[in-house]
């Protein structure tokens, strides 16, 4: 989570927002009355309190607005000892783009989709260069990940990550493996004459990104 938050009060302007966006390069603004979360204002909000350009320009036209009159106060929030799994399910299943992390009634950070997005890159371990190798078909018992794992080892090639997915027929799972490797072939090799369906889906070089929030 971001832990310095941008704020504003409830008596803060619709123009004074929009000065905050720009400055923090931000869409979401939490609003914060006696150190407590009251609110919410997005850039949408803000979009839609603003008047045409034409009108007679921001400033001197909608300045009067103010943060209460626009905020959102039916807010979704999450802990900040909630797990990962449960802020990304939130921002995905209610289609928000962040989540306020509160304790105690007293905002300590916030979440937002950029944020999900980066933490997804690290744990999926795509920052260096690697390859990913897709295992199809592979029967869901007891054991059958440790032997993938096993011919891995054996070749002396490090994991970055490890997801399983649904296989095309009922009790069989996909499961893709992120290698810190770029030179699968002995890898690949050892699976298939162990019996496994292998593909290379990916071999790239380390990711080096920018981030905004969304």
């Amino acid at each position: 989570m971001t832990r310095d938050v941008a704020t504003l009060g409830p008596e803060a302007s619709v123009a004074q927002a929009w000065a905050l966006c720009r400055e923090r390069r931000i869409r979401h603004i939490p609003i914060v009355e006696g150190g407590r979360l009251i609110g919410l204002v997005s850039d949408r909000d803000l979009r839609d309190a603003s008047p045409p350009r034409a009108a007679g320009g921001e400033e001197n036209v909608f300045g009067w607005a103010s943060m209460r009159e626009i905020m959102t106060t039916d807010l979704v929030t999450i802990h900040p000892l909630d797990t990962i799994d449960r802020a990304a399910r939130e921002i995905y299943e209610r289609k928000i783009g962040c989540l306020p992390v509160v304790a105690d009634g007293e905002l300590v950070g916030i979440i937002t989709s950029s944020d999900m997005m980066r933490t997804l890159i690290e744990l999926f371990g795509v920052r260096g260069p690697g390859v990913w190798l897709e295992v199809e078909g592979v029967p869901n018992r007891p054991g059958t990940l440790a032997a993938i794992v096993d011919v891995i080892r054996d070749r002396q090639v490090n994991i970055a990550s490890v997801l399983v997915g649904p296989g095309h027929r009922a009790r069989e799972r996909n499961i893709v493996l992120r290698l810190e490797t770029t030179t699968p072939t002995g890898i690949v090799n050892g699976l298939r004459e162990a019996g496994y369906r292998v593909s290379v889906v990916e071999s790239s070089a380390p990711v080096e990104t920018t981030y905004e929030e969304s």
